[in-house]
């Protein structure tokens, strides 16, 4: 993504390029709404004229300018930018390149350790069933970025930590942000309740195993705490309201991790709100620069319902399996209940 610094009738403006698209325009430090009439063109209102930009030719380091829907000037961009941003690529793609060769080492290598490590701490059988809800989680991750076209480099299990879907491109969008975030925990869902299925048709006490371990895994990511799955929804959805909504409510989940790490001993938790944190002072540092486009009221709305219905569905899982005779089947839901 490139950034150009402009000026048009003596105002400044930014805009954020990626590829041949205007993602979003900036005039005094604020964004501004613009139209996409056609392929690689926007329009806005200055100064009560109609302003055009076409960017079809930013590859020849121009982008033409047009008033009232007349063409007005052609507009050289900035070479500092240009270079700088040519030399970041070419110093990224050599570094992704390096990461590619080493990638499927990596990602065994972590895969291996993490069975080893689980196995360790329980058994082998319990560490083949947490990787697998593991692995189905982030798949569900992976399969929500490739829908939207961002390009991934694969699943990797961090042993102790749980899993991570690396990408290589950036989302440009807080929809895009909601989608990846809940598919995860969606896909954890559907293992969940074939888990069950499985369970009546087998009476494989190891099925039941499955679907609680998975809810309950999941169930943890939603919470609203950066930088957990839920957190990424939470911040799509406030931040989308105003930028001082967003930071109240993610300091407000920060505050909850705090309690909740306090009340039940989880250290682990802390360092993902350390995590969190540091990614909440990002986002309200950047706010004015944001490339990210805002949910509407709709997609606020739509975005919660959806997240309350996944959290809905652990927690039937783990519910049905309350009343077992089994304790770690019904573990879960005591957990819930303390």
């Amino acid at each position: 993504m490139i950034k150009v610094d402009l000026s048009l009738a003596e105002q400044p403006f930014s805009l954020m390029v990626a590829g041949q698209k205007i993602i979003k325009i900036f005039h005094d430090q604020q964004a501004i709404a613009f139209e996409n009439p056609r392929e690689n063109y926007v329009e806005f209102i200055l100064n009560e004229q109609l302003i055009g930009i076409d960017s079809s030719e930013i590859s020849q380091q121009s982008l033409t300018l047009y008033v009232n829907n007349q063409f007005a000037t052609q507009l050289a961009l900035p070479p500092m930018a240009q270079g700088e941003s040519k030399k970041g690529f070419l110093g990224l793609a050599a570094l992704g390149f390096k990461l590619f060769k080493s990638a499927k080492v990596v990602k065994v290598a972590l895969a291996s350790a993490s069975v080893a490590g689980y196995a360790w701490l329980f058994t082998i059988e319990f560490a083949l069933m947490l990787i697998a809800c593991l692995v189905i989680h982030e798949y569900g991750h992976v399969r929500a970025m490739k829908y939207f076209g961002i390009k991934t480099k694969g699943i990797y299990l961090i042993p102790f930590v749980g899993g991570l879907a690396v990408s290589d491109d950036k989302i440009t969008t807080r929809w895009q942000d909601v989608v990846i975030s809940l598919m995860g925990p969606a896909f954890g869902l559907f293992t969940s309740v074939l888990g069950v299925v499985l369970y009546y048709a087998t009476e494989m006490e190891i099925f039941a195993g499955v679907a609680v371990l998975s809810a309950l895994l999941n169930l943890f990511n939603l919470l609203p705490i950066l930088p957990l799955d839920g957190g990424h929804v939470l911040k799509s959805i406030s931040f989308s309201m105003r930028s001082w909504v967003g930071l109240s409510v993610c300091l407000l989940g920060v505050l909850f991790g705090l309690w909740l790490s306090y009340t039940f001993g989880l250290m682990l938790l802390v360092f993902f709100l350390f995590v969190g944190a540091l990614e909440i002072v990002f986002e309200w540092r950047g706010r004015h620069y944001s490339h990210l486009l805002p949910l509407d009221k709709y997609g606020q709305g739509f975005s919660a319902v959806m997240y309350a219905l996944v959290v809905a569905g652990h927690v039937a899982v783990m519910m049905h399996f309350a009343d077992s005779e089994n304790a770690i089947l019904s573990l879960p839901m005591k957990i819930l209940s303390s």
